[in-house]
């Protein structure tokens, strides 16, 4: 979906806010990076070097708006993720917006799994979000500032889909997290909200996975009858993100179009 296939709400409160994106390079994290763009935000995302950002900087600059800023970081080195969301305050400012987007839902069963394989997978769904966290945090603090943190999550430990183990668990456990941070930095003016999306396919899980048949039974139990799309999680994204949502935090969005209310077996 390109910058210019969707008109998004406007929200005055997020022009010029700064915002930061982990995963942002591809998916619905890519999304995410124009929705804020078209916003008028000081957007600032990292992604993986084999997906590097260089062709969605160039998409939002050629639509006319303020390129974001891109690097490739690995949010497993938890070091050099706050390195990177250190250098993205001094460049614009702190940071108001954090959407700990990054993650990968990569397929395994039980039997396969070992510890290395285990703890790789937290640290790829899990582990960085509380320390972006944490960082963010001590930047709105120092500056007397609220903001708004958005964890992405997942409908997928809701609806127990198999062969996603330790990623339904690293989502699951994000929900609580979120709930225990909305508490411990409300004091602080900062929210703390995650958003759950359902059977959105992005390009990885089309060259990966993709299972029209799956695809179709997804749409059948869906309450609303329609493909989700990358967009429909950026809609909801941004009015968290913006003043608009002020009174929300600890909450868990779910954007699924109805589908967690159907368990797996129908």
């Amino acid at each position: 979906m390109g910058i210019t296939d969707i008109t998004y709400t406007q929200y005055t409160t997020l022009s010029g806010r700064c915002v930061f994106i982990s995963g942002g390079s591809s998916g619905i994290g890519a999304e995410l990076v124009r929705a804020f763009a078209a916003q008028g935000a000081k957007v600032a995302f990292c992604g993986t070097k084999e997906r590097g950002g260089d062709n969605l900087i160039n998409e939002i600059t050629q639509a006319g708006l303020v390129a974001p800023f891109y690097e490739a970081c690995d949010v497993r080195d938890i070091e050099a993720l706050k390195n990177l969301l250190t250098r993205v305050a001094q460049r614009f400012g702190p940071i108001q917006v954090l959407v700990n987007n990054a993650g990968r839902d990569d397929r395994h069963d039980l039997d396969s799994l070992t510890p290395e394989y285990w703890d790789n997978c937290l640290n790829l769904n899990l582990r960085h979000q509380v320390f972006a966290t944490q960082i963010v945090a001590r930047q709105l603090k120092s500056a007397k500032l609220g903001g708004s943190i958005i964890n992405m999550g997942s409908i997928s430990w809701m609806r127990g889909r198999p062969q996603l183990i330790g990623y339904a668990a690293s989502k699951a456990a994000i929900s609580g997290m979120t709930r225990s941070l909305a508490r411990e930095l409300g004091g602080a003016g900062i929210r703390v909200n995650a958003l759950l999306p359902g059977a959105i396919v992005t390009e990885r899980q089309k060259r990966l996975w993709q299972d029209l048949k799956q695809d179709q039974e997804f749409l059948d139990m869906q309450c609303l009858k329609f493909r989700l799309e990358p967009c429909h999680v950026a809609q909801s994204t941004l009015f968290l993100a913006s003043d608009d949502s002020c009174a929300i935090t600890g909450q868990n969005l779910i954007v699924d179009a109805g589908l967690a209310q159907v368990s797996v077996d129908g």
